[in-house]
């Protein structure tokens, strides 16, 4: 009984690292999982940055030149990740 745990639990073992190592850098290179998350990020940031400038009474330029720099760096984000281009993965 003890033995067959433990080549379950080796078997698990081996999947996991041949999913790590074959399958996870294809999946992050083909479907592009990181950019696409660090978009969703930006986007959560620049609704809330915006909600808050817009419920301000009197905004000053120092609070204006936040919200300048936010949207500026969305756009150059926004450019390199149209720009990108998925990676080859050797096997």
């Amino acid at each position: 009984m003890n033995l067959q745990i433990k080549e379950k639990v080796l078997g698990t073992i081996k999947w996991c690292w041949w999913f790590l190592k074959e399958e996870l850098p294809q999946f992050l290179s083909n479907w592009r999982t990181v950019p696409r998350l660090m978009m969703i990020a930006y986007a959560y940031a620049f609704i809330e940055v915006i909600q808050w400038f817009m419920a301000l009474e009197a905004p000053n330029n120092a609070q204006a030149g936040l919200v300048s720099v936010v949207v500026g760096a969305g756009a150059a984000w926004f450019g390199l990740y149209v720009n990108g281009k998925k990676t080859n993965i050797q096997k």
